[in-house]
């Protein structure tokens, strides 16, 4: 048998390769954990309901993983960035994660992050050739 590689964006593809792998690790994980998948999306929005900002996440068996959090330039300093971290911490509590984990570059939220009670756990060096990348995690308890 002859394999080969190809590059196309193949929507029916990826999925293939992600459910895999999604079964493979499922196999590995406690009973209790299997089939806790949910993303979680929370905006903000102003009083026209435009979105001002958001939270993009996931739940993934005992954790949530943030992906997204992007609150508009101009309304930066007025804590809302802060109210969704409490928002999907809030979440993440209910569901009964253990941790939350997230990543960030240098020039973007480590600060909030770290005041927020979330710890370094890991970085990579030059990320665009002057940057650092950051792996947040905090520890929950229910």
């Amino acid at each position: 048998m002859s394999y080969h590689i190809t590059r196309e964006n193949n929507n029916e593809q990826k999925e293939y390769v992600n459910n895999q792998l999604f079964y493979y690790n499922l196999a590995h994980f406690p009973e209790d954990l299997r089939g806790r998948y949910e993303q979680i999306s929370l905006f903000l929005k102003d009083e026209n309901g435009l979105v001002r900002g958001g939270l993009l996440g996931e739940v993934c068996w005992n954790w949530l993983e943030i992906h997204t959090l992007m609150v508009d330039e101009d309304i930066r300093e007025f804590g809302y960035g802060s109210k969704l971290l409490s928002e999907i911490e809030q979440i993440a509590l209910e569901k009964k994660c253990d941790f939350i984990k997230v990543d960030t570059l240098s020039f973007q939220a480590l600060d909030f992050y770290e005041k927020n009670g979330y710890q370094v756990f890991g970085s990579i060096d030059n990320v665009g050739r002057e940057f650092k990348h950051y792996y947040l995690k905090k520890d929950l308890h229910y």
